[in-house]
């Protein structure tokens, strides 16, 4: 399947893509937490966390979104669609949160195209990706929905 002039086939919305699990790790969460600038010490010490009634370390709200980074070729499924990722753009990121998971959680993150439509006659596609993240029993922990902005270079030739 490719991107033509007209866009994403239609019939990739609901499209299954490969589920990613990871345990959260303490010293990549206080390594994640430095590296976006947080400087609460209850994503990084585990007195503070304790102290504000965290069993552990909190895993920081935008972690998530790097759970479907730990495959081997996180981005296979937008090759798989014929997207060519020299022309991609992260257009809009949300998150909706369930629950709170801590480090020792195993997470779960299971995406699926949930829309694909096109705008400026076809030169701009875009791809919405949804994704359940739980736990290892299957409670709720968020779900994010991410937005993929496609230049299409073929569209009005």
């Amino acid at each position: 399947m490719s991107i033509g002039h007209t866009g994403l086939d239609p019939a990739v919305i609901g499209t299954q893509i490969p589920a990613t699990s990871l345990t959260v790790d303490a010293g990549r969460l206080r390594f994640f937490a430095k590296a976006i600038g947080e400087d609460n010490p209850v994503y990084t010490d585990l007195d503070s966390a304790t102290a504000a009634g965290h069993p552990d370390l909190p895993v920081p709200p935008t972690f998530l979104f790097s759970i479907e980074l730990e495959q081997p070729d996180p981005f296979a499924w937008a090759i798989d669609l014929g997207v060519d990722l020299r022309h991609v753009l992260h257009g809009e990121q949300s998150f909706t949160y369930h629950s709170t998971a801590f480090a020792g959680d195993v997470l779960t993150a299971r995406p699926r195209i949930s829309d694909v439509y096109a705008k400026k006659g076809g030169s701009m596609q875009f791809i919405v990706k949804e994704t359940a993240v739980t736990r290892d029993d299957g409670s709720a922990v968020a779900d994010l929905t991410s937005v993929i902005v496609v230049r299409n270079p073929e569209a009005g030739r």
